[in-house]
Formats: C-alpha cells, sequence, structure tokens
C-alpha cells in the first residue's frame, strides 16, 4: 500500500528499542525497509544479536545490517546498568539469524537510493551511522523525508544535569544531524520522562499474548523508572509516527554541545534570539500519557 509510512530504524537494543522494533514490526502503517544496529546501550555486537532475536520472534522478513561500534570522537560510554550485560535480559528467544553483508551506512544509502520516494529516518540510539551517511554519502539528503529521532532535551539530562543518553553517546553525530537541513523532530526526555507505562499496563502485558510475555519480561528488568511508571523512551518515536495529533511539538533552532561539562547538551533557543528567527527542529513538548499507554497495550494485543 502506498500510503504505508516507509521508514529505517536505527537503534541500540536495549529494552525500550525491542518494544519500539516489536511494535514498528507489527503494525500495518508502517514499512519497516531495514534495521541498522549502533553500540549504545550496549556493545553493537550485542544491540545486533538483539535486533536479529527480535526479527526472528516476529519471522519478519527485514535485514538488519551492523553499524558504527564507537561513536565519532568521544569515548564509548554504554547504559548495561540500565538495559543489563545482554541488553535484552528476560526472556529466552530461540536464537537468531545473521545481519546481511553490509555495513549499516552502506545499507542505509542503497536502500534510501533504491526508492523513488524519500524514507522517514528513525534513531533510537546514538546518531553515529547517520551522521557517517550524511558525510559519506551527502547527494542521499533528498532521499530522506524526514529524521523522527528519540534523543535530547530541553528540561533537563538523564546521563548528566544536562545531557541525554542517545546524544551524549556521541553529540558529534548529533551535531552533524541537526546541521544537515534535514526535518528533524526531537522526541526527547521532555515528553519520554511523562509517558510512563504504569505499573497496571506493565502488568496487563504478560496476559495478551506470547509478544505481551516477551516485553512484559524485558520490561520487568529494566533499570530505567519508578513507582510512577518505566518511561519507554524509544517507543514514542513510533507513537509520533502513528499518532503526531497525540504529541504537542514547537519548533525551535536546536545546538549540539560538544565540549565542556555540558557535553551532549541540547540546547534550544527559546527566545529565537540567536538564529535569525529560523529554527531546525520540531522539538515534541508534550503528550497524551492515558492514551499513550491505552495505545501501547492495544499494538502488544495485536501481536502473535
Amino acid at each position: 500500500m502506498s500510503d504505508k509510512i516507509k521508514i529505517i530504524i536505527d537503534a541500540d537494543p536495549g529494552i525500550d528499542d525491542a518494544a519500539a522494533i516489536s511494535i514498528a514490526l507489527n503494525n500495518p502503517q508502517l514499512d519497516v525497509r531495514l534495521i541498522t544496529t549502533v553500540a549504545g546501550n550496549v556493545t553493537v555486537d550485542k544491540t545486533t544479536i538483539n535486533a536479529l532475536k527480535l526479527v526472528k520472534f516476529f519471522e519478519a522478513q527485514v535485514p538488519v545490517a551492523k553499524g558504527a561500534a564507537l561513536p565519532l570522537l568521544k569515548p564509548f560510554e554504554d547504559a548495561a546498568r540500565i538495559h543489563g550485560e545482554s541488553g535484552m535480559p528476560g526472556y529466552d528467544f530461540s536464537g537468531y539469524g545473521e545481519p546481511i553483508n553490509k555495513d549499516a551506512v552502506t545499507a542505509m544509502y542503497e536502500t534510501l537510493m533504491a526508492e523513488p520516494t524519500p524514507i522517514t529516518l528513525v534513531p533510537t540510539g546514538s546518531y553515529t551511522n547517520i551522521a557517517l551517511l550524511l558525510r559519506l554519502h551527502p547527494d542521499v539528503i533528498s532521499k530522506i523525508e524526514r529524521i523522527v529521532a528519540m534523543g535530547g532535551s530541553i528540561s533537563g539530562g538523564n546521563m548528566t544535569s544536562s545531557a541525554e543518553f542517545n546524544v551524549f553517546t556521541d553529540p558529534h553525530a548529533a551535531e552533524i544531524v541537526y546541521k544537515s537541513g534535514i526535518p528533524v523532530v526531537m522526541i526527547g526526555l521532555d515528553i519520554t520522562l511523562k509517558a510512563l507505562l504504569t505499573a497496571p499496563s506493565i502488568e496487563k502485558l504478560s496476559g495478551l499474548n506470547e509478544s505481551g510475555k516477551m516485553l512484559h519480561a524485558l520490561i520487568t528488568h529494566y533499570g530505567d523508572g519508578g513507582e510512577q511508571g518505566v518511561p519507554m523512551h524509544d517507543v514514542n518515536t513510533i507513537f509520533y509516527l502513528l499518532h503526531p495529533e497525540a504529541i504537542t511539538t514547537k519548533e525551535y533552532w536546536v545546538d549540539v554541545v560538544t565540549e565542556g561539562p555540558a557535553i551532549g547538551e541540547t540546547v534550544a533557543d527559546i527566545r529565537g534570539a540567536y538564529h535569525d528567527g529560523k529554527t531546525n527542529a520540531q522539538v515534541a513538548i508534550d503528550i497524551d500519557t492515558e492514551f499513550f499507554n491505552e495505545w501501547m497495550l492495544a499494538e502488544v494485543a495485536k501481536m502473535k
């Protein structure tokens, strides 16, 4: 169907990535053309295995390409303390396949160039692969419709007081993305820390089906969140693609700090004072959290 939203998911699974990929692979409105992996929550070897496990679990015919093992310049720092040593603990997947014999940047480039119409990129990890793609193949820019990116914050961080994890992991890559001229939707902590999957919602997952059992097992091993619920950060990108009306965005110019104590901070020109009135991102600032919970349960209920 021509009205499907064609996407490439660039991820570092990761528990919330796993939930985002699960929904994307099963929603009929989305056409996942490729999954690429990057180092982030855990090493790229592990994130690639995790992506392959999900593709096999859902019997999806989607290629997986392994990407960058390190950020462009900054030393690598994972989030295994949050996502566990494997990145996706708690569920026994029955094996996994092999990544395709192309690196993530080559696979993205070839997939984008082969399409008659532009594709949306959905990064849910650091943006290293996308930055390399834009630097090595600038001719690809016209083939990218937009970048709906989990990452950033204009209200404080989760790695430092000012920096969100995905941007902090590779701030130089994030800077390239925000300066690319491609439309960017920033799905950051400003909404992902509001869109908590509540304890009752998490409990309901396991009773839905095998997919719900799998996601329940992963989410209950997630070292993020608290009494109010668990933030499903990356799932918000898929929610935005399917229900943009449930998320409030505001246009800002966003700069990325690439050095010093605020490294990884995304700074929005909220006063519109410094960029001649120009903007480079739609920043998500509010979300219908009740609908998010209902929607996520409904999406999982439709799975196997």
